[in-house]
């Protein structure tokens, strides 16, 4: 019997080692590299039996990486750039049974360590990889194989700028070991170094990468080229962030030359690209990714090109809104917007694609709030992953900053940090997508930033904090110490909102009651009888304070009409602050004026060549610390057009239940639709010498609250049996056309 007990543990435990899966390692090429800038290659084969109908693959790395399977390119530029936390890394999954076959098989993987801090990126200080994918049993270890890339290297001076992670890359195919990503190459590299488990240091903990894989546009010809002295100047179809390609007839040893019209964009070096030839015909594309309206070759003369190219990638989403009126300027800008939007998103929002690349929240917040009116519900994800870092980064004194992640910035903006978590930041991001699983992940830390960091006065106020730069905007004439009460006020609300979420009642006891004083307080502080001034500013009237004070509900109604005369002569804002003054004139019911003064302030962007909008209101020296020409900061005219030309915005989250309070001023035409998580929302509007027709979707699981224009009623509804309401209706999903006098 005793034989019998240990021939049955010896079955148990050597069954047990036969099934327990392999534990994936930190792998990278021998030396134990951590130098800027390095490329490492990485392969494996391997052997299977049946291929799987899915096979969830894990996939870590410091920095990014491009994955072949089989010959076929399955991940082009995976991983993002690192900081969920200052200490943790996040992790892609990705699906690889599309790629596998029955038998043997290949993964080769090209790593970029970028080693360096940026303002959008923190370095572990180690190139490498983590690899794990259970269902199939393959883990990185010490049976890959591992080599530094010797063909890619830096360019020499000059070099991209300090806030940019990003190197220059020179890549001379001299050196390429030419096919090793391939199944049927012969080429082997050492093996593998294996250098911590997951959950070790530097890398930390791993966190699943919670956006999308980025999308690819696939290789596509330019739209035009044109050629003067040693260069040829290719043609974008927009501004697009793109990889250049090249096939070309070549001597060894020639150096050819990549960067676009946006190389020194916001008047700082941004990234470039070289190749060095090897004889013959060859081909390259430069993975580092730039953007700009054209992209230029600086090719020697003995080079013969066959073949230029560029791939489009970027954050994976569709332009599925869309808005027209019968005035070309609005619908102009609308269309800028957006693509400034689009330019401005990728592993983090960013101010713009060139100089920084940099989750300024400032920036966000007017980004986030233009996402949902322009793309589609794959968008909220971005806002999202940019609150829980913003949230993540908190300092021990409960203080945040940003950009974030961030290696080498770490300076509070006090003010922009208050519109971040505030009504137009977080509470906005929730109200639109439904979304509210973030509000517990950062209540506690919110509630310590806004009553442990900020501090009232005995009458209510907030007093104002200088942080590390006491930023109001570009521009002069800015009122901090008025703003700040705003901005605190507006944070209050959102916090208030969360409060009855998370049912803390307390909490909201003890937000009302500080709004209550504050509100009672800012108005016999501020208002002087014409104007919102603070007693110790002495520039003029500031515009986006008394913008603020009606955003905010500190404004009482019966200010309205002499703050409406003092955004008619007053023109300080910047294109980032602009968004909020023309948001008060709408909400305070001046929608032409309004309308007007966005024709005044952006008709020279609409105007101009460029595919974007800037960051001042001009470009190079005319704009802001050197202005760059891609700014989605400048485009809260696409929110306004479809949130009050229109007049569609959510009653309850997520447009569960919506308003339509249409204010076209003058104009006679407007259309928009955008979608939602319960579909798309569809709305257009047109005047006639008969009256006014509204045409509206309301999607499946919604109902919409619908008001006429100003100085309309309603008479009939078509597609709704129930009774006519002249000035409000109650429509549940459907379609309907509604019709007024």
């Amino acid at each position: 019997m005793k034989n019998v007990f240990l021939t049955f543990l010896f079955f148990y435990f050597f069954a047990f080692q036969v099934i327990a899966a392999p534990e994936a390692s930190w792998i990278t090429a021998n030396d134990n590299q951590n130098a800027s800038n390095t490329w490492l290659c990485f392969r494996k084969d391997f052997s299977l039996n049946n291929v799987p109908q899915e096979a969830i693959a894990r996939i870590a790395a410091d920095t990014k990486y491009w994955m072949w399977i089989n010959n076929d390119l399955a991940v082009f530029e995976g991983g993002l750039k690192r900081g969920p936390s200052p200490t943790d890394t996040y992790i892609d999954e990705v699906d690889l049974a599309p790629f596998l076959k029955q038998g043997e098989n290949t993964i080769a993987i090209l790593l970029w360590h970028f080693g360096k801090e940026g303002f959008s990126h923190k370095n572990s200080g180690q190139a490498a990889l983590f690899f794990d994918c259970p269902k199939i049993n393959l883990v990185s270890n010490n049976t890959w194989e591992a080599e530094v890339n010797k063909a890619y290297d830096n360019t020499n001076a000059p070099h991209p700028n300090y806030r940019l992670p990003e190197s220059n890359i020179r890549f001379d195919a001299r050196l390429e070991k030419e096919g090793w990503y391939l199944s049927s190459s012969d080429i082997h590299f050492q093996t593998a170094t294996e250098i911590g488990k997951e959950g070790d240091a530097p890398f930390h903990k791993l966190i699943k990468r919670p956006i999308p894989l980025f999308k690819d546009y696939g290789l596509k010809p330019y739209t035009a080229t044109r050629k003067s002295g040693d260069t040829l100047y290719c043609t974008l179809p927009y501004n697009a962030q793109v990889t250049p390609y090249l096939k070309v007839k070549a001597p060894e040893g020639l150096l050819i030359k990549m960067q676009t019209d946006n190389y020194n964009g916001g008047s700082e070096l941004n990234v470039r690209a070289e190749y060095v030839t090897k004889e013959g015909i060859q081909e390259y594309e430069s993975f580092g990714w730039i953007n700009g309206h054209e992209m230029c070759y600086i090719i020697p003369e003995s080079v013969e090109v066959l073949e230029l190219k560029y791939r489009e990638t970027g954050y994976n989403t569709e332009f599925t809104g869309s808005f027209s009126c019968n005035d070309p300027f609005y619908n102009e800008l609308w269309k800028k917007a957006a693509r400034t939007l689009y330019i401005t998103m990728r592993d983090n929002y960013m101010d713009c694609p060139d100089r920084e690349r940099a989750q300024w929240w400032g920036d966000e917040v007017n980004e986030l709030g233009e996402a949902f009116y322009a793309l589609d519900t794959k968008s909220h994800a971005l806002a999202r992953k940019g609150i829980l870092e913003l949230m993540n980064w908190q300092r021990p004194d409960g203080s945040i900053f940003s950009p974030c992640p961030a290696g080498n910035w770490n300076k509070e903006l006090p003010l922009q940090m208050l519109a971040s978590v505030g009504h137009y930041g977080f509470y906005t991001q929730y109200l639109y997508s439904g979304d509210s699983s973030f509000i517990p992940l950062i209540y506690d830390r919110l509630k310590v930033l806004l009553h442990d960091v900020w501090k009232t006065d005995r009458n209510g106020l907030v007093i104002p904090r200088s942080g590390d730069w006491y930023w109001g905007d570009w521009g002069e004439n800015i009122d901090k110490e008025a703003l700040a009460q705003c901005w605190y006020y507006l944070a209050l609300q959102g916090e208030l909102e969360f409060s009855g979420i998370t049912e803390v009642l307390d909490d909201e006891y003890m937000i009302r009651e500080k709004m209550e004083r504050l509100k009672k307080a800012f108005h016999k502080k501020y208002w002087n009888g014409k104007e919102y001034r603070s007693p110790k500013y002495t520039g003029k009237t500031d515009d986006r304070t008394q913008a603020m004070a009606v955003l905010s509900g500190l404004a009482p109604k019966d200010v309205y009409p002499q703050i409406s005369k003092i955004l008619l002569k007053e023109y300080h804002a910047s294109p980032y602050m602009e968004k909020y003054v023309l948001e008060s004139l709408f909400k305070m019911g001046y929608e032409q004026q309004a309308l007007d003064r966005m024709k005044k302030r952006f008709k020279k962007m609409t105007d101009a060549e460029q595919t974007t909008l800037w960051e001042g209101w001009g470009i190079g020296n005319e704009g802001y610390g050197g202005g760059t020409i891609n700014h989605a900061w400048s485009g809260g005219g696409l929110t306004l057009l479809s949130q009050y030309v229109c007049g569609i915005s959510p009653i309850e989250a997520g447009f569960k239940r919506f308003k339509v309070q249409p204010q076209p001023g003058k104009l006679t035409e407007l259309s928009t639709s955008f979608d939602t998580h319960y579909g798309a929302i569809q709305f257009s509007y047109k005047k006639a010498k008969r009256g006014i027709t509204i045409n509206l979707t309301v999607p499946q699981g919604t109902e919409a609250e619908v008001f006429p224009p100003t100085g309309h009623s309603f008479s009939s509804v078509e597609g709704y049996n129930g009774k006519i309401n002249k000035k409000r209706m109650l429509l549940p999903a459907g379609t309907y056309i509604i019709k007024g006098k």
